[in-house]
């Protein structure tokens, strides 16, 4: 890379980069995309799901061009003991349109976003590192890498959890153990009938679901299985401040979800084709950094855009709106030929006037709520007794379904349960 300039610089290739370079290089803004990684989504993670309703505003034919794996019209959620589990589930066709979410795989999603933001015209350079920020003045004015400089009127930062450049400015404090999960996962193959045996998986149809309890062993996080098209992908995310809880390392957590009474048929004779590790943000609302600076801004995982709700986790299409929203303050400030502080905070009123903000505000509680050590303790075991006592007949008692889980339930306390319930409510 050589000393160069740009109208705007983004480093990070990942979805809010994307979005952002493909809205100002549409608009005819000339902008760099600086990746570490040797491609886009090479360092990518996520499970894959993928709800499309703010892809659709920027390209609304992505449906059919875009690699997807499978469209989600099946919704689980488990909650395991050691030996057993309960699972709620939501089958419908329903779910889909332009509310329709889809699994993908980063690494090949995101090279074609990155290629959807070329031939619009942005410029994309791969497997470089940027070290640090240009600042004169107090105002960001572009990017340090290695012994290059890079220079633009705004660097939008999309670099991911752990933000060091937004660290180095001052937007963002020292990344906390108990704000950030650690994530790992793998894509097994299966064979199209194998598929179709032990997920239901016809035509494009497919399946999201998450797990609590057991695959963490009572320590907060959970498990993710999502279908693609002949491979799953199957991980774990704890929270790093918790891991010691269990006394069990992460690898060894995805290692004893393999082995469960539930997930091993469905994995059974698989080919890994995939293993990866990342850090996840989910700290929610109240944790998020400081968005905009003078010449500068922050969107997606580098700015904590991701919300986990025990049955869903969102990320990407907040990431996918947060970049596009970067692109239009930039836009704004453009025609105000004006960087600072004050004009880019049109970025923050975007995001409140978006879905983004709101929805962080709305379920900014959540955190606190999978921070309740009894939904991954004790939950899934006093439901496994309560469905135990519901489905055991043994030609003996004659009590009702009642007074059969009474005892389960006063074992947990009605009062604990109660304020759980309230919590939950509250946050969801």
């Amino acid at each position: 890379m050589s000393e160069d300039r740009f109208d705007v610089i983004v480093v990070g290739g990942g979805l809010a980069g994307s979005a952002a370079a493909y809205t100002l290089a549409k608009a005819g803004v000339e902008v760099a995309v600086i990746e570490r990684g040797n491609s886009c989504g090479s360092k990518n993670m996520t499970g894959g799901r993928l709800y499309g309703h703010s892809l659709k505003k920027l390209i609304p034919d992505f449906e059919q061009r875009a690699p997807l794996e499978r469209r989600v019209t099946k919704e689980r959620v488990s909650l395991m003991s050691a030996t057993g589990s309960t699972t709620i589930e939501f089958d419908s066709g329903s779910l889909g349109g332009d509310t329709a979410s889809y699994t993908v795989v980063r690494g090949s999603f995101d090279q074609w976003f990155a290629k959807e933001a070329e031939s619009m015209g942005a410029t994309y350079v791969c497997g470089i590192r940027v070290d640090d920020l240009i600042v004169r003045n107090g105002r960001v004015r572009g990017i340090i890498a290695g012994e290059d400089r890079l220079e633009a009127d705004v660097v939008i930062l999309a670099d991911g959890v752990n933000s060091l450049l937004a660290q180095k400015i001052g937007l963002a404090g020292p990344t906390r153990a108990d704000k950030v999960a650690v994530g790992l996962k793998e894509v097994i193959k299966l064979s199209p009938q194998q598929m179709k045996d032990r997920f239901g998986a016809y035509d494009d149809n497919g399946t999201a679901w998450l797990f609590a309890g057991d695959p963490t062993l009572g320590s907060i996080g959970g498990g993710f299985l999502y279908t693609n098209k002949e491979s799953i992908s199957l991980g774990i995310v704890a929270t790093v401040s918790d891991v010691e809880y269990s006394e069990t390392s992460v690898v060894n957590m995805l290692d004893r979800f393999k082995e469960h009474r539930l997930i091993a048929p469905l994995i059974e004779g698989g080919e890994l084709l995939e293993y990866s590790a990342h850090l996840v943000p989910e700290g929610g609302y109240d944790a998020m950094p400081q968005l905009y600076g003078d010449g500068v801004l922050v969107a997606g995982d580098a700015a904590g855009m991701v919300l986990n709700l025990g049955y869903a986790v969102r990320g990407m299409d907040l990431a996918i709106e947060a970049g596009r929203q970067a692109a239009n303050a930039v836009l704004y400030a453009r025609r105000k030929n004006d960087y600072s502080k004050k004009t880019l905070s049109a970025y923050k009123t975007g995001l409140e006037n978006s879905f983004v903000l709101q929805d962080m505000k709305l379920y900014r509680r959540a955190p606190q709520f999978m921070e309740n050590r009894r939904v991954f303790t004790r939950f899934p075991i006093l439901l496994e007794e309560v469905m135990r006592a519901m489905f055991t007949v043994d030609g003996e008692s004659s009590e009702g379904i009642v007074k059969k889980v009474l005892p389960a339930v006063g074992e947990a306390g009605v009062a604990a349960l109660a304020r759980d319930a309230v919590q939950i409510i509250s946050a969801l």
